[in-house]
């Protein structure tokens, strides 16, 4: 499949997706991304649907400029898996215990832990700069600094919504690990603040949706923004390995006879801003609801919580700013879906698999979802699948 491309008022708007299927309010928020004055394209991935201040799936790229709300709250949301030496002989008739020792060992919902985590005393965690990660955050917004308690007893948490821990096996029946999660609480505190900032500057007045405030290069609230972005990117990136390191340990210990190892973790960003070059031009892009998909970069498409997910590799196609999909992407809201499934619903639709199946997740249920093999069928000129996972232990929020 390749890309059908949509008029737009300063730049054509290049869809992944088939532009009849996509709801109005996507189009329009996407028509309107079409109008800023510091565009220099837009893809938009087949997971596309409405999102809060920008559509999700989209990839804006913009020279000298860049819109906080273009990225979202959850700065650096994104996934993490990692192939173990397990296979499917290796597991229990009854994986309830399985799910119970995750959610011990990470914090979910809300939740964090009662004390700080010490890397330095986690199993093969890689803590080279990471006492500089937090000297930084003396650098970040006023607004936030006395979030700093709080953000570090939640960094290797999970966190609600979307997020998820999942056991997954292969079709080869390998056993993987993983993860989805962004930068928690404070990234949202930034992203509220400089969005905040953004819209009150003279040169986004007019703009045709206030939510498309913008920050321009060579300016203090850019630097600003520039520094407390790029600094919960890497909050996010820590988070998810000192979660996967804590449930790497939980394996090991459940499966202390089997000895098990692991390949090298692959971790992706889905929500961020990325300092790339096309055409001879410095452009700023960003990616809501998109992974980046550089020719041999290892990526992850997960789907709903009982449909399974995808790792893929990424093709290199400049037309969509070297991007894909973050996932299958919902069909319907939250509220809709509450109104639509129950819990029964929510139990046949997750047969087979050890996770929740009560009302507090029923927004979640697959069938809020797009059917994840169709979104991947329309980016194969974006990536080539890997490997196809379906999960047997998925964790909520």
């Amino acid at each position: 499949m390749s890309y059908v491309e949509v008029p737009g008022a300063k730049v054509p708007i290049r869809m992944w997706a088939d532009p009849a299927s996509v709801e109005d309010g996507a189009m329009q928020q996407l028509r309107n991304v079409a109008t800023l004055p510091w565009i220099k394209g837009l893809a938009v991935m087949p997971d596309v649907h409405y999102g809060k201040g920008a559509t999700v799936g989209s990839v804006i790229a913009m020279h000298g400029a860049v819109c906080p709300a273009a990225v979202g709250v959850d700065i650096g949301c994104g996934m993490s898996a990692v192939r173990t030496s397990l296979t499917a002989n290796d597991l229990p008739g009854d994986l309830s215990r399985l799910r119970s020792r995750i959610e011990a060992a990470i914090p979910v919902g809300r939740g964090m832990h009662d004390d700080p985590v010490e890397p330095g005393r986690m199993h093969g965690f890689p803590t080279a700069g990471w006492d500089d990660f937090w000297a930084r955050f003396d650098g970040v917004a006023e607004a936030v600094k006395f979030r700093q308690g709080r953000a570090a007893k939640q960094m290797g948490s999970l966190g609600s919504g979307n997020h998820f821990i999942e056991f997954c096996l292969d079709e080869s029946d390998s056993v993987w690990l993983m993860l989805h999660s962004g930068s928690r609480n404070i990234g949202k505190e930034l992203a509220d603040h400089h969005i905040g900032v953004a819209q009150k500057l003279p040169h986004n007045q007019g703009l045709v949706d206030r939510d498309l405030a913008v920050f321009i290069a060579d300016t203090p609230q850019m630097g600003a923004y520039r520094n407390d972005l790029f600094w919960a990117q890497e909050y996010a990136k820590y988070n998810r390995a000192i979660m996967m390191s804590l449930f790497q340990d939980v394996v090991r210990k459940e499966f202390k006879k089997a000895r098990v190892t692991f390949d090298p973790v692959i971790s992706c960003h889905h929500n961020y801003v990325s300092e790339e070059r096309y055409e001879g031009m410095d452009l700023l892009v960003t990616r809501k609801g998109a992974i980046r998909a550089g020719s041999g970069d290892y990526g992850i498409i997960p789907g709903s919580m009982g449909t399974g997910s995808y790792i893929v590799k990424g093709l290199g196609n400049e037309k969509a700013f070297n991007s894909a999909s973050h996932g299958a992407g919902r069909k319907m809201s939250r509220s809709a879906a509450k109104r639509r499934f129950s819990t029964r619903d929510l139990e046949e639709q997750t047969q087979g698999v050890e996770c929740r199946k009560d009302s507090g997740v029923v927004d979640e249920i697959p069938g809020a979802y797009k059917p994840i093999e169709q979104v991947i069928d329309r980016q194969r000129d974006l990536v080539e699948v890997v490997a196809k996972l379906k999960q047997v232990v998925c964790v909520k929020g």
